[in-house]
């Protein structure tokens, strides 16, 4: 999975952030408050995120109303494995990802293994 370019991540950012159906012009009133875009660019980019994927669209009127596909969580999570999986040695890789982990991080990896511990997806074949 390729990460988001960095207008693509602005334009998701804003349509997780609203959490339902939206406009390109919601879209780009909210992009126009921290820089100038044409309404053409933003456009563009919904709907290059809706053919990779990112979202879905339904027609209202002459427009689309967008919305995500999936949540910024899952977003997160699939480049958090993707790196993880460009790595010779997973073992050291998450060594040293570990030992970066700031302490409210170390607490909301240790909630996270509470509700799903790794012996719940371990692999019934091995």
């Amino acid at each position: 999975m390729r990460q988001l370019g960095d207008l693509e991540a602005a334009v998701m950012d804003r349509i997780w952030r609203r959490n339902r159906p939206v406009l390109v012009r919601d879209i780009l009133e909210d992009l126009n408050a921290d820089r100038s875009l044409a309404y053409t660019t933003v456009m563009t980019v919904m709907d290059k995120l809706h053919r990779k994927g990112w979202l879905r669209r339904h027609p209202q009127g002459r427009a689309y109303l967008y919305e995500a596909v999936a949540s910024r969580e899952s977003y997160t999570a699939r480049l958090m494995r993707d790196a993880w999986a460009t790595s010779d040695n997973q073992a050291v890789a998450f060594v040293h990802f570990l030992e970066q982990l700031s302490n409210e991080e170390a607490r909301a990896l240790r909630a996270a293994l509470e509700i799903c511990p790794p012996d719940a997806q371990a692999d019934p074949q091995q």
